[in-house]
């Protein structure tokens, strides 16, 4: 299945994405994409009401607004340097164990809405990103067993604030969790949709210039060790979002950086998980 939240801001509703392309309505059978919904079996019976109603259920207009397909998460977690062009470019070793660091959750937004540069920023850059939803609560599980654990997948653009993140002292957090920072969607592709994560091209242009181009299979530490390894850390709750590292060609790894203005345009796309689109602007 394709999970889609649709509608305006505050105020969207949940919707699938059926095989022919059509996007539907699914609140009839559930309020919202959240820890309650995967935890009580949600997908399970999300998938059995389609049985019977995706004919009949409203389709969702053309041209409607997409927001994050998740409600907000208990946390993001994210990995740094997982790629080792990426860790390169950055001038950093490749991490021997995982680098995590959190994001905001308040940094959510929806995969074509505005790019909010925040006030007195001058290095907001860009990074492509797979994200793993977890599907059932995660502790101390297993790396045979965690995919068991995993609900699906969806596009992320981990947004970064470079002199928040590298210059201010302290943890990467500060520079990763401004509002707008974490356009998620299009949509969640649960895991029969996607046969092999560790296959995947991702991309992204700025102003119609590639900038990154590359594949999740060259991830340093694969996504069923990330779950184990978090979660002998911290509970992995139901919805919660694990983003998984870039490629090179981040702003910061240009001579000289390449750093978003307003008006730039950033588009960008992971092999069965859609597009994103966001133009910048200043602080609002």
């Amino acid at each position: 299945m394709k999970l889609i939240k649709f509608g305006t801001r505050g105020s969207e509703k949940p919707g699938v994405i059926l095989s022919n392309g059509t996007p539907i309505d699914v609140s009839a059978c559930t309020s919202d994409f959240n820890e309650s919904f995967f935890q009580s079996g949600g997908l399970e019976r999300l998938s059995a009401w389609l049985e019977s109603h995706a004919d009949t259920a409203p389709q969702v207009p053309a041209g409607t607004r997409l927001g994050s397909p998740i409600a907000r998460p208990s946390k993001i977690i994210c990995i740094g340097l997982n790629y080792s062009d990426h860790a390169k470019e950055s001038g950093m070793a490749v991490p021997v164990e995982p680098i995590i660091f959190f994001k905001s959750t308040t940094a959510l937004t929806g995969p074509n809405d505005g790019l909010s540069i925040p006030l007195g920023s001058e290095k907001t850059d860009w990074e492509v990103e797979l994200a793993v939803v977890i599907g059932k609560a995660a502790r101390s599980v297993s790396e045979a067993d965690a995919m068991n654990h995993v609900a699906g997948y969806v596009l992320h653009n981990d947004y970064s604030e470079r002199a928040w993140q590298l210059e201010r002292g302290g943890q990467w957090v500060k520079g990763k969790s401004a509002d707008t920072f974490a356009p998620l969607g299009p949509w969640l592709a649960t895991k029969h949709e996607i046969p092999d994560p560790h296959a995947l091209r991702l991309w992204l242009k700025v102003n119609g210039e590639m900038k990154q181009d590359g594949t999740t299979a060259n991830l340093i530490f694969k996504i069923p060790f990330l779950v184990s390894y978090l979660s002998g850390f911290m509970t992995l709750l139901p919805g919660d979002v694990i983003s998984t590292g870039t490629p090179a060609g981040v702003g910061l790894g240009f001579e000289p950086p390449q750093y978003l203005q307003a008006g730039d345009t950033v588009e960008l796309g992971i092999d069965g998980l859609g597009t994103q689109k966001q133009v910048a602007t200043g602080a609002i």
